[in-house]
């Protein structure tokens, strides 16, 4: 199966920047799915930017202008660019990929927004 390995949370001011990190390794149909998900305590995982293998995007109206999803094919890697953070954004971030052979899930990132 697919392995996803997240690198790049923290601690961070409101206002401030962070970018996550997700590497994936293993067998990776070309056409596939990259996305972010977000969990706080006692709340549901809900999707926040996904993005396909041709690059389309889509992204939660939560998030809109403030973060931004890419990916390198090359290094089977996917980021999540965060800008202009609020404290409602503090939850545990999972990195997913989706195929028609994997729907796989990273270990999770914690994002702390707090001054």
């Amino acid at each position: 199966q697919v392995h996803l390995v997240e690198s790049g949370g923290g601690l961070v001011q409101p206002g401030g920047s962070l970018r996550l990190s997700c590497a994936a390794s293993g067998s990776i149909p070309s056409i596939n799915d990259f996305a972010w998900y977000r969990q706080a305590p006692g709340k549901q995982r809900d999707l926040v930017a996904a993005i396909a293998s041709i690059g389309r995007t889509n992204y939660a109206d939560s998030v809109k202008g403030r973060f931004t999803i890419s990916r390198d094919n090359a290094k089977n890697t996917v980021y999540l660019q965060m800008n202009s953070l609020k404290p409602e954004d503090t939850a545990i971030y999972y990195c997913n990929l989706r195929s028609r052979l994997w729907n796989s899930w990273g270990q999770g990132a914690q994002v702390t927004v707090s001054s």
